[in-house]
């Protein structure tokens, strides 16, 4: 069985974008079961797309991440990730993003260094 994870907006990105990473962020994509799309995962992707292609082209990006399921960030949530940001040290969007994979138990899928030494965290290199 596979692991749940929450993907960060970073792997998302690296393999719209097909960047250097894409394969590897592939390869960890398809070893997990993704468990939802945190709504700021969704904003930070969409207007990624949206900035450097189209309107068109993030509507599409949205709809291909609802095929996961939304996350919402519910007040339970900030609340977790209020106690994430201050015990890590991390930044409002981060400390959302991993509050939404601990609230499920699920490994967060992530390109960014911020979270290095955090427990359930996979980072692509």
């Amino acid at each position: 069985m596979k692991d749940l994870a929450v993907v960060d907006s970073s792997v998302w990105i690296e393999l719209l974008g097909k960047g250097k990473l894409a394969k590897k962020c592939a390869a960890a994509l398809q070893s997990h079961k993704v468990a939802g799309v945190p709504s700021l995962v969704t904003y930070e992707v969409c207007r990624k797309v949206q900035s450097k292609l189209s309107a068109e082209h993030a509507l599409s990006v949205a709809a291909m991440l609802r095929q996961y399921g939304i996350l919402d960030l519910t007040d339970q949530i900030a609340l977790l990730a209020v106690d994430l940001s201050l015990e890590h040290k991390i930044p409002m969007a981060d400390s959302i993003v991993l509050a939404h994979a601990r609230e499920i138990g699920a490994t967060l899928l992530t390109m960014d260094n911020d979270f290095a030494k955090l427990d359930g965290v996979l980072i692509v290199r």
